[in-house]
């Protein structure tokens, strides 16, 4: 059995997440959201660093990694885990980060969404997002919306993903997984090819490039449903991330483009439970009467009063939703205030004299 697969292993039988290698130090997993040493490993040297990392990889991604310091692959223990590999280079040299793909994809109901994802599910056209840091789950979410389409709806979706995470059995629909570097050159390429397949819905893995934000733009707004996913932490961020994206002299023209296809925003974050484990929170924005009016302004100020006005229909503030979960007794008082954006109103709440550090 490869080394890596040993740690693995051992990592799913103390139900942790995530295995982090770094030279100088022993193999380490992330388990409720906290980081801690591999029983029984001692620390990696370069050289059984690179023996390590080399076993699972493949002459071509290895090459790939060693040119490009950077490489993102799909790592599989048969009949166990899948899991999605990122291949680095830190101050010590070689390093990894290997996160487990859950095999069976979660449906909404067994992630305790809220029922407004069905609704988003059943969107015909236009731009969604699904935005958070990394480890936030948004691939997860994503899969269960794709999920429910494929239980309920006979469409065509293409997913062009790096690297491909959750695969879908076709249902009712038709899916084809593209992963980026395999079946594709470029993200921007795959969707240049998707916009000729005649697609229902697209799901982009991430939305890292301008090429790949305008090709996305350009598909909603030609009656395509499109999914993608940034790293912003809510709504109006999400916005401008979008529109800074452009040269200045583009972002009047984007901000028409975008208006006139978001459909929604969904900004997620993992919490520490106060039981054992880590819960979803969630800030939503859906389309809205206002809302082409006030992106086209760049107006995004406004984007608090449409969620606040527009919880009737599902949407949500996230440190709304942070409260809901607070008053629950789900999350502490700690976990609420380090993950709030108006961290004064949870500072109340807080135990006096205790000091408040990482969630």
């Amino acid at each position: 059995m490869a080394k890596i697969n040993d740690f693995l292993i051992k990592m799913l039988n103390m139900e942790g997440s995530d295995l982090h290698l770094s030279v100088g130090s022993p193999p380490k997993i992330r388990a409720s959201g906290t980081l801690i040493p591999l029983e029984g490993e001692e620390v990696i040297h370069a050289d059984l660093m690179k023996d390590i990392m080399q076993e699972i990889c493949s002459e071509k991604r290895w090459n790939q990694y060693c040119d490009k310091k950077d490489l993102d692959f799909a790592h599989e223990i048969p009949g166990v885990a899948r899991f999605r590999a990122n291949y680095l280079y830190n101050y010590w040299g070689k390093a990894a980060v290997l996160r487990q793909i859950p095999s069976k994809i979660l449906s909404l109901e067994d992630l305790n969404l809220p029922k407004v994802f069905k609704n988003i599910a059943q969107t015909k056209e236009g731009l969604v997002l699904v935005t958070g840091p990394t480890g936030s789950g948004k691939s997860t979410t994503l899969a269960a919306i794709i999920d429910y389409i494929n239980t309920h709806f006979e469409k065509h979706i293409i997913t062009i993903e790096d690297p491909i995470e959750f695969v879908h059995q076709n249902k009712k629909a038709v899916i084809v997984h593209r992963e980026v570097g395999e079946h594709c050159n470029t993200f921007g390429r795959a969707l240049r090819g998707a916009m000729r397949a005649d697609p229902d819905i697209i799901l982009i893995g991430e939305m890292r490039e301008l090429e790949t934000i305008q090709l996305a733009l350009k598909c909603a707004t030609m009656g395509m449903l499109v999914f993608g996913t940034l790293h912003t932490n809510n709504a109006p961020k999400t916005i401008d991330r979008i529109v800074d994206a452009f040269p200045a002299e583009e972002q009047n023209q984007i901000r028409v483009m975008l208006a006139s296809c978001l459909e929604g925003v969904v900004s997620q974050l993992l919490c520490k439970r106060t039981d054992k484990g880590r819960i979803a929170v969630h800030e939503i924005l859906l389309k809205h009467e206002a809302l082409p009016h006030t992106i086209r302004q760049g107006a995004i100020a406004n984007i608090r009063n449409i969620i606040e006005g527009g919880q009737e229909y599902g949407m949500c503030s996230m440190d709304g939703t942070l409260h809901k979960r607070l008053q629950e007794g789900v999350i502490s008082p700690e976990v609420a205030y380090m993950k709030a954006n108006d961290k004064a109103s949870f500072k109340s709440y807080l135990p006096k004299g205790r000091s408040v550090s990482g969630s």
